[in-house]
């Protein structure tokens, strides 16, 4: 079997692609409006206003397309298949010598391409609008952009617990760094008394350590306190913006790569990852479960559709994408509660989908 696309291949994958992408505006409109009506409730706090809530929803937008675009390529993919049967299309297609494995890659290759996209969206675009439409949206609402990003937060590195009550990512020309505010810090010892306690009036974060400015800093002696104040000093940490950020930010809104950093910063620090292993791993089978999700949508064109309307290719089409939705996230949560690898909750469900897929082609294939 030719693997490069013929005349046939294009057809099938422009009608599906064309589908899909009516059908994920759709379904951005929709989600953009209802988003939109919910944002009503914070407009009038602090400076946010109407023009702010715009700019928030469009900073978002690139989350939200990747975030539906599972849904609008099974439901698409599905309707516009369903169209060529119901024309009869996909019979003469079929007495040209058109196979049912060939039409499955040449709905996949149609729907790599806009995955690949989504792939790279979901670790750029995606997670930068997200955070500048949240900094945005506290900053309006606080008045007071310092604070916008990391506001009081609380983080853990080693025997150190670190508070800062506000800071942001600076930037000069094409240095970037992490600046924190009024930050405190507690060093327990081994026994779990407090060893000594301290106040810096900035943290920065450059490469190689963090450098702290105006430290008052308390040791706390078996008998005695003794207290030192110091300009500057530096402290030698593996804690970065990206452990930080991942502290404050919602853990799905988060790229793959500061996923990953949130998952070794908690691991060694003894704390529990399990919430941010989920994220990282549904980022890593993204891919293969949307061409999974498509292909097993596939025999449904060669059957119940072919005698069905828009409606019924539609109805179709979501109960699937939910069902499918609902399978895998029951098995993250049963993987959260079992301890098991979330690797295999991820895996299993598309395994089940692509059995029932193969079933359906051989059931249909007389």
């Amino acid at each position: 079997m030719r693997l490069l696309p013929k005349i046939h291949d294009v057809y099938v994958g422009k009608a599906v692609l064309g589908t899909v992408l009516l059908t994920w505006a759709v379904l951005i409109g929709l989600d953009l409006m209802l988003a939109f009506v919910g944002e009503f409730g914070d407009i009038g706090k602090g400076d946010y206003g109407f023009a702010q809530a715009v700019s928030y929803m469009a900073l978002s937008v690139p989350r939200r397309l990747h975030y539906l675009f599972p849904y609008a390529a099974v439901i698409g993919a599905l309707m516009a298949l369903g169209q060529l049967a119901a024309t009869s299309e996909l019979t003469a297609l079929r007495a040209v010598g058109l196979s049912r494995r060939r039409l499955s890659l040449a709905v996949a290759g149609a729907l790599a391409l806009l995955t690949a996209l989504m792939v790279i969206n979901g670790e750029t675009l995606g997670p930068w609008g997200q955070q500048r439409a949240d900094a945005l949206k506290a900053a309006a609402k606080s008045g007071n952009t310092v604070v916008a990003q990391y506001s009081g937060l609380w983080a853990r590195e080693g025997e150190v617990i670190l508070n800062a009550a506000g800071g942001e990512e600076r930037e000069a020309g094409d240095d970037r760094w992490l600046q924190l505010h009024d930050v405190t810090f507690y060093e327990f010892g081994e026994d779990g008394r407090l060893k000594s306690l301290a106040f810096a009036k900035v943290a920065e974060h450059r490469p190689g350590g963090w450098r702290l400015r105006e430290v008052t800093r308390a040791h706390f002696e078996p008998r005695s306190v003794r207290q030192e104040r110091v300009a500057e000093e530096r402290w030698n940490s593996q804690l970065d913006a990206a452990a930080l950020s991942a502290g404050t930010e919602r853990p799905r809104y988060l790229s793959a790569n500061a996923l990953r950093k949130a998952i070794e910063y908690r691991e060694r620090n003894g704390l529990d990852a399990s919430e941010f292993q989920e994220h990282y791993w549904g980022r890593w089978f993204y891919p293969l479960n949307v061409l999974a999700l498509c292909l097993a949508a596939v025999p449904f064109a060669f059957g119940t559709l072919r005698s069905g309307g828009l409606g019924k290719r539609l109805f179709v089409g979501i109960v699937f994408a939910l069902g499918f939705w609902q399978l895998q996230t029951q098995f993250v949560k049963l993987a959260t509660v079992y301890k098991f690898d979330y690797r295999l909750a991820y895996l299993l469900p598309t395994v089940i989908m692509l059995g029932v897929s193969a079933y359906l082609f051989k059931r249909r294939s007389g």
